[in-house]
C-alpha cells in the first residue's frame, strides 16, 4: 500500500490531525502509518482514557519507550525501526501529552502518569521491561521504576531530567498567564528556537522535525492540560531515592546538551549504583533524533549484557 493511501486512513482515525499528510521524512511517515490507540482502564476516572501507542517488532524483553515534556511519541521515529529490526518495541505518549486522550476531570501530575502507564503496562505488555525515557521521559521512567522495581528490568537514561527540581513556575500558572504561556509554548517561531537549541547538528532541526515537535498541539485540551501539568510541580528532583534503584542503568548523554546541561550525567552515574555513563560526541540533548544508530546500538548492547554491570 502506497503512503498517499495509508496516511488519509490513518486521518479517519480521528486522533491524528490533517498536518500529518505535510510529512516528508520516511521515518516520520512510517511513525505516522503505525499509531494505534487503545482504551485503558484505570482508577484516575470512570471512563477508560483512549491512549495512544505503538509496537513494532517481536522477541527479547520489551523496550518501552517514554518521550519528553510536551512531546509525542513521534520523538522516537527514527529510533524506533533501529530497535524494533531486533526487538519488541513500544512507544506510548504520556497522560496529559502527545495523542492520549486528555479527560476532563484528571489530576494531570506525575502521579496519574505514573498510574496510567501501569495499566498501559498491565493491559498491553504484562511482564518486566526495559524502561528507556528521554529528558522528562527519564524523570518518569525513574519514578515508575522506584515505585514498581519488579517490572523494570533494565532502566535507560537519555539525557534524563529527575536529578534537581525544575523551576517552580506553577504558581505563576493563573488565568491570564497560564493562557499567555501556553500561547507562547505553541508559537511556531518559539518551537523552532527550542528544536534548534536542542541539536548539536542543527541541519536537523527541518521541518518535518518542526512539524512533528507540534503536530499534538491539535489535540483537544493540550492547552488545559500542560496547565495542570505545570501546576501540579511536574517531577522533582528523585535525590537520595536514587539509590533505591537496583535495576542495571544505562545513561546516555549527548557531550554538548544546551538544554540540560552535562553536570547531572555525572550525578546520575554516582546516585544509581549499578548504573555506566555513555556520553555521544557531538551530539545535543537529543541522542535519539540526532544519532539514533548509536543510541540503538548502546541500548542493544545493554540488554545483551549480564546482570550485574
Amino acid at each position: 500500500m502506497s503512503l498517499l493511501v495509508s496516511i488519509p486512513k490513518l486521518m479517519s482515525t480521528g486522533f491524528l490531525p490533517s498536518e500529518i499528510a505535510q510529512l516528508t521524512e520516511s521515518t516520520s511517515i512510517a511513525l505516522a502509518q503505525s499509531i494505534e490507540q487503545i482504551t485503558i482502564t484505570t482508577p484516575l476516572s470512570e471512563q477508560p482514557i483512549l491512549t495512544t501507542y505503538v509496537r513494532q517488532g517481536s522477541g527479547g524483553t520489551p523496550i518501552v519507550l517514554l518521550h519528553g515534556f510536551d512531546s509525542s511519541l513521534f520523538e522516537f521515529r527514527r529510533l524506533l525501526p533501529l530497535l524494533a529490526a531486533e526487538n519488541e518495541t513500544w512507544i506510548v505518549d504520556l497522560l496529559g501529552f502527545g495523542f492520549t486522550e486528555r479527560l476532563a476531570g484528571i489530576p494531570f501530575s506525575p502521579a496519574a502518569i505514573k498510574t496510567h502507564l501501569y495499566y498501559f503496562w498491565k493491559t498491553l505488555i504484562s511482564q518486566p521491561m526495559i524502561l528507556v525515557g528521554a529528558s522528562m521521559g527519564g524523570a518518569a521512567a525513574i519514578d515508575f521504576t522506584l515505585s514498581y522495581p519488579q517490572l523494570v528490568k533494565q532502566l535507560v537514561l537519555i539525557d534524563s531530567a529527575g536529578y534537581k527540581a525544575p523551576p517552580n513556575i506553577g504558581k505563576l500558572m493563573f488565568p491570564p498567564f497560564s493562557s499567555l504561556a501556553t500561547k507562547f509554548l505553541s508559537s511556531p517561531k518559539v518551537r523552532q528556537q527550542i528544536s534548534t537549541k536542542a541539536y548539536f547538528n542543527k541541519s536537523l532541526a527541518s521541518l518535518d522535525a518542526q512539524l512533528c515537535a507540534a503536530l499534538h498541539l491539535k489535540s483537544q485540551g493540550w492547552q488545559d492540560a500542560l496547565i495542570a501539568f505545570t501546576k501540579s510541580g511536574g517531577y522533582s528532583s528523585f535525590g537520595e531515592k536514587l539509590s533505591q534503584i537496583k535495576q542495571p542503568t544505562l545513561i546516555l548523554w549527548g557531550d554538548s546538551d544546551r538544554i540540560l546541561g552535562t553536570a547531572d550525567a555525572y550525578k546520575f552515574q554516582d546516585a544509581i549504583a549499578h548504573s555506566k555513563l555513555i556520553w555521544l560526541e557531538n551530539c545535543g540533548h537529543v541522542p535519539h533524533l540526532e544519532q539514533p544508530q548509536m543510541t540503538a546500538q548502546h541500548i542493544l548492547e545493554f540488554r545483551d549484557e549480564p546482570s550485574n554491570i
